[in-house]
This record gives structure tokens, C-alpha cells and sequence, in this order.
């Protein structure tokens, strides 16, 4: 006989899982402006200190797809409330870390608690809401999604320049103990999940986690070591293809699998997966695109970039309590192709960027991306689960929160490689037409020349300020370009997954407008 717990109201569990989730989240880029301050304090280099980040990614990235096999086997309650705990204390230790190495080794334990918040409170979410209130539930779990790695690198950056680099941790020590004790309260686990007597696929759990380690190392110093003229870089995908060819094998024949591979048969669930995973690529690369724009080139400093960033979130705060009201009234299909169109739209205005942009020229692309991607997020998230059965949730739920996060990564890897090698064919480009014998370039030459002279300069420092001021221009016009590019072609990858849209069928619960019987 199952034992009985208090249903309370859905919007309060909401606000629990949307405590734990948020403070993860914000915790994957609140610390990036504070490393040169943490390599400094702990006498690292900015190099060594980017271990702090890595590791976090790496230990994070293995623990979400174990997630729905922890709650299986554990009791989900149990496991999140292990995992909120876990990461509260680390969060604590980290900041009181006296040495880089102490550092290190207390974000691999946040990073594998923070690895199971994000599923299990979505899983917590989509069972807490019947089907027709999905879209308003999405909606509001969305928005820690979307707007905490906004928040993260201006809160990040105030915090280090105000107080110290050890309050970026310390923030998450009031938000994890009210979701410490919101969870215990208020979070029950659905009578179809207790401890499971079947046996545990080791096999399973240290391939998944070999080949995604592997793999997110790869994604995450591959552009610093050069990619595959690094024999390390190599030698880890070679490891992490492999790794995972014979997990996905092993996962197929084993009688116990710790990831249940056989959701992706449902082609909805495939299709939004893969939309997922682009949207995490496109998000993440432009997130970390548009910072560097605005400091290296238009001159913005660290934190006012950030808050420049911002118009991104408030389009998302005030769109997506929209979205997910009227979702129900709509085909996802139809708003999910319109929320692609717009997000290609802001990326190609963000390509027709140049060096006298100013606040505006960045504040409405921005503003308009943000409403798109609650017109992503909410849809893509409500239809692909919509056929999963709710035993199935939680193994759902990680695999799809694990290919966003892999996106995301991947995206980032791209973008950086993609920008170093437009701009230094640009450079090749431009810089060909710097000679003697370009009667323009000369002219130009000539003319900065004869302004150094004309301020006291000799002849040889005039001629070699000439030539430096006009290869920096050099510089800075095929760094512009190489951003247009890079933007352009963000824009290109949304269109292209417009068709994915045709493979997803119609949810059940949205008929005409209204709810569906079931």
C-alpha cells in the first residue's frame, strides 16, 4: 500500500524546484569574470584558474544523464534533496578554498550535485501540472533557465570588483537553504517511483561517464591547445568516441541500462531533442559572442557589458509568462517555427553590426531575441515530453537537459574556432592590400605619416607609427568582420532546423484551442 502525502499547491513546488534550479544554472557563468581575480588570489595563472570552470562542466556533464536512473533507484525526493544539500555546502567550501588545487576538487563535487537539479526539477514540474498547464509551468521554470546565464557575468563581475571573488559562492548559500527546506516540505515522490530492486549497470555508469568527460574536456580547451594539433585534445576524442560508441552499444543489449536509449524512439521526442540541442549551441556561442564584441571592439568595460546584455533576459521575463498562457491555445509546432524565423532574424541584425553601433543598435536585436527564445523554450519543452509517460520523465528529462548542455559546449568550441579562423583570413585579406603599390593604402599611409611629423616625430618613428596605426585598423576591421560572419552564420544554423518541425507530431492536449480529453 502506497503511503499518502499532502498534494500541496503546484505553484509552490514550482517556486522550490525554481530555487535549485536557478542557483545551478547561475553558477555555470557567474564565475567566468572572476577568474583572473581567483588566479591572482591563489597565485595561479589565468590558465590553471580556467580548471575551475572546466572541472565544474566536466562533473556536471557526467551526473546529468545518471540522473533519472538516481531517482529510480534512490527515490527521487532523496536524491534531490542530496543534491541541493551538496551543493549549498559546496558552494560554501569553495568560497573558503585556501588553495587553486582545494578549489578544484570542491567544484567537481558542485558540479555532480548541480548535475541532477536541473532534470529532476523539470521532471518535478511537468508531474506537478496537469498537461493543459504544462505551457504556464515551462514558462516559469524557463526563465531561471534563460535569464540566470544573463545574470551570471554582470552579478559575477559586481560581486569580485565590490567585495571579493569568494562571494560568487557564497550567494548560494541563503538560496539552497530555503530550497533545502522547501524541498523537504513540500516535494513527495509519485507512487510509481521507489527503490529499485534490479541491479546497477556499472558498465554503463563508467563508460557514459568516461566518454562525456572525455568529450566535454575536448569541447571545453580544445581551441586553447590548437584541436587536433594537440596529441592530448586528440587522444581524449579518440577516448570519448569510442567511450560512448560502446556505451550506446552496451545500453542497447543490457538488461538493467542506466539511460533507457529506447525513448528516442519516439520521433518527437528525437526532433525536440536535436531542436534542444541547437538551441543550446546558438544561445551559448552568441551568449559568449556579444560580451567579447562589446570589450574588444566598441570599448564597453567588463560590467557594462554584461548589463548591456540584459535587454536579452528582459525580453524573455516578459515574454515567456505570455507564451506559456496563451501556448494552449496554439499549436507549439507553429509558435516554435515562428520563435526560430525571429531568433534567425536578431542574429542576422547582430551581423549588420559595425564599429559606430551604439546602445540601441544592440538593445533591440537583443530585446526581440530574448521573446524568441521563450518562443522556443516553452513549446520545444511541453511538445517533446508531451508522450512520455511519467515513468519515463526523469530519464526523459536528463537526456534532455544533458543534449542542451552539450549544445551549449559544442556551440561555444564552434564559435570561438569559427571566429579565430574568419578573422584570420580577413587579416590575410585585408592586409594584402596594405603595399606600396595600393595607391589608396599608400595615400593613407602617407597621410598618418605626415601627422606624426607634423607633432615632432622623426622620419623613421613617424613612418613606424604610420605602419603600426594602420595594420591595428587592419586588425580591428577583420575582428569586425569575423564577428559578422560568425552571427550571419548562427543565423543560417536556425533556419536550417526549421524542417526538424515537420517530424514532431501535434501534442495530444492541444486540440482546437482547448485541452485534450485524456
Amino acid at each position: 500500500m502506497s503511503e499518502s502525502h499532502p498534494q500541496p499547491n503546484p505553484w509552490i513546488i514550482a517556486i522550490a524546484v525554481m530555487f535549485a534550479t536557478f542557483m545551478e544554472v547561475l553558477d555555470t557563468t557567474v564565475v567566468n569574470v572572476s577568474l583572473p581575480h581567483i588566479a591572482g588570489n591563489l597565485s595561479a595563472s589565468v590558465d590553471e584558474a580556467a580548471w575551475v570552470l572546466t572541472s565544474y562542466l566536466v562533473a556536471n556533464a557526467i551526473v546529468l544523464p545518471l540522473t533519472g536512473w538516481l531517482a529510480s533507484y534512490f527515490g527521487r525526493k532523496r536524491v534531490l534533496l542530496a543534491a541541493v544539500f551538496g551543493f549549498t555546502t559546496a558552494s560554501f567550501l569553495c568560497g573558503m578554498a585556501p588553495s587553486l588545487e582545494l578549489l578544484v576538487f570542491f567544484r567537481v563535487i558542485q558540479g555532480a550535485t548541480g548535475g541532477a537539479l536541473q532534470p529532476l526539477s523539470q521532471a518535478v514540474m511537468l508531474e506537478a501540472f496537469p498537461p493543459k498547464d504544462r505551457g504556464k509551468a515551462m514558462a516559469f521554470w524557463g526563465l531561471g533557465i534563460v535569464v540566470a546565464p544573463m545574470l551570471g557575468p554582470v552579478l559575477g563581475g559586481w560581486l569580485t570588483d565590490n567585495y571579493s571573488w569568494r562571494w560568487v559562492f557564497y550567494i548560494n548559500l541563503p538560496v539552497g537553504l530555503m530550497s533545502v527546506i522547501m524541498t523537504r516540505l513540500f516535494i513527495f515522490d509519485p507512487p510509481y517511483i521507489r527503490r529499485s530492486g534490479r541491479g546497477i549497470d556499472f558498465w554503463g555508469i563508467g563508460l557514459l561517464a568516461v566518454g562525456i568527460g572525455a568529450l566535454q574536456v575536448v569541447l571545453d580547451k580544445g581551441q586553447e591547445e590548437d584541436w587536433f594539433e594537440s596529441h592530448w585534445i586528440t587522444g581524449l576524442a579518440a577516448l570519448a568516441a569510442a567511450a560512448l560508441l560502446i556505451f550506446i552499444a552496451h545500453e542497447i543489449r543490457a538488461r538493467d541500462p542506466v539511460v533507457h536509449l529506447r525513448v528516442f524512439k519516439n520521433r518527437t521526442y528525437s526532433a525536440g531533442v536535436f531542436l534542444m540541442t541547437t538551441m543550446g549551441f546558438v544561445l551559448y556561442g552568441s551568449m559568449l559572442l556579444l560580451p567579447v564584441f562589446l570589450q574588444t571592439l566598441l570599448g564597453y568595460p567588463a560590467v557594462d557589458a554584461g548589463v548591456a546584455m540584459a535587454p536579452r533576459g528582459l525580453g524573455s521575463f516578459l515574454m515567456m509568462p505570455v507564451v506559456g498562457t496563451v501556448l494552449g491555445r496554439f499549436d507549439p509546432r507553429k509558435v516554435l517555427s515562428a520563435g526560430l524565423v525571429g531568433s534567425a532574424w536578431t542574429l542576422w541584425a547582430l551581423s549588420r553590426l559595425n564599429l559606430q553601433a551604439g546602445y540601441w543598435d544592440i538593445f533591440w536585436p537583443q530585446f526581440i531575441q530574448g521573446a524568441c527564445l521563450a518562443m522556443l523554450f516553452v513549446p520545444l519543452t511541453t511538445a517533446t515530453m508531451d508522450p512520455i509517460p511519467k515513468e519515463e520523465m526523469g530519464n526523459a528529462t536528463s537526456m534532455f537537459n544533458l543534449m542542451r548542455n552539450v549544445g551549449g559546449s559544442v556551440g561555444i568550441a564552434s564559435a570561438t574556432t569559427f571566429l579565430f579562423r574568419r578573422e584570420q583570413l580577413h587579416i590575410n585579406q585585408l592586409g594584402a592590400n596594405v603595399t606600396p603599390f595600393n595607391s589608396r593604402s599608400q595615400m593613407y599611409l602617407d597621410g598618418l605619416e605626415s601627422r606624426m611629423l607634423a607633432h615632432g616625430a622623426d622620419m623613421q618613428t613617424a613612418l613606424h607609427q604610420a605602419q603600426v596605426a594602420i595594420w591595428g585598423m587592419v586588425e580591428r576591421q577583420a575582428s569586425l568582420l569575423s564577428f559578422v560572419d560568425t552571427f550571419a552564420a548562427m543565423a543560417v544554423v536556425f533556419l536550417l532546423v526549421l524542417p526538424l518541425l515537420l517530424a514532431m507530431r501535434k501534442p495530444k492536449h492541444y486540440r482546437g484551442g482547448r485541452p485534450g480529453i485524456h
